[in-house]
């Protein structure tokens, strides 16, 4: 295997046109839509004598990004793709939540939280409130609402409704790559909480996810693009069971990727939602058994 394989970086409606992300990671990432960008893209590489590994870079809510780019990969000549090898996805809803959950710890407690991100579509844009939702159940901010750029409500109908609901304090929590204009709305002061993620924590994770790539590759001869095209399919209506026809789920404490920790013990549920109480770790806490 090459030393260094060049990280190219797919992204989906979490990250809008890109230009933030773009930002973020840094002149040495390569970031691209997927599809026939992404294909010019690996073809450049190809001919540079470069081979890459691609990182899907969902924040937890797009797994069909994650399921596109392995069938894209998978489509082409063998020539094209030799060498290449598909990184696990950037972020899970698990990370996401607890991004979020760390923004909104740095926020007064006196102001509404307003979760934000492009809208992705009808599923993708439920699990948005999901999430958000559990961003409330375990914080302690009284209001908590999302807000859709391109969807409905948008930023300036979610600020309105906490306007409504008593807040005279609105904090964007951004639950995307992409920052949000923040709207002026009479009566309300309304401000950002900043980027989800750090340079140095995007730089860290897609350091992580290459490596972890590359020792899949080195151990089993592995590219992952087999467990990439199953990604999505958990996702809509494939995930919906009639009454009675459920099945269990695990009970996940989330933590941001290189934030983890371990318990040193096992505890099974069957419960359907994520145990993702806080954990008083500081940042130099580091493990990669939960990114």
């Amino acid at each position: 295997m090459p030393d260094r394989r060049r990280v190219v970086a797919v992204y989906g409606h979490e990250a809008g046109d890109g230009e933030a992300l773009r930002d973020l990671a840094g002149p040495e990432v390569l970031v691209v839509p997927g599809g026939r960008q992404l294909i010019r893209a690996l073809a450049g590489l190809k001919r540079s004598g470069e081979e890459a590994c691609v990182v899907p870079m969902t924040l937890g809510r797009d797994p069909e990004l994650v399921a596109d780019t392995a069938r894209t990969l998978r489509a082409l000549p063998a020539g094209q793709t030799s060498g290449t090898l598909l990184a696990e996805p950037f972020g899970t809803a698990r990370h996401l939540i607890a991004w979020l959950r760390a923004a909104a710890g740095r926020t007064p407690a006196t102001s509404a939280l307003l979760v934000t991100a492009p809208t992705g579509g009808l599923y993708d844009d439920a699990e948005l409130h999901r999430i958000a939702r559990l961003v409330h159940g375990y914080g302690s901010h009284r209001l908590v609402e999302v807000a859709l750029t391109g969807g409905d409500p948008d930023l300036a109908q979610g600020v309105r409704r906490c306007g409504l609901l008593g807040a005279s304090r609105v904090t964007l929590l951004p639950a995307a790559f992409q920052l949000p204009e923040v709207p002026g709305v009479p009566g309300v002061e309304v401000t950002s909480a900043g980027p989800t993620v750090s340079r140095a924590a995007l730089a860290r994770v897609l350091a992580e996810r290459v490596a972890d790539a590359g020792l899949r590759w080195s151990r089993g001869r592995d590219d992952g693009i087999a467990t990439g095209l199953t990604a999505a399919d958990d996702h809509g209506h494939s995930h919906t069971h009639p009454p009675g026809e459920g099945h269990d789920h695990g009970h996940p404490h989330p933590h941001p990727p290189g934030e983890g920790h371990d318990h040193g013990h096992s505890h099974p549920h069957t419960h359907d939602h994520p145990h993702d109480h806080p954990h008083g770790h500081g940042a130099g806490h580091l493990t990669r058994s939960t990114v």
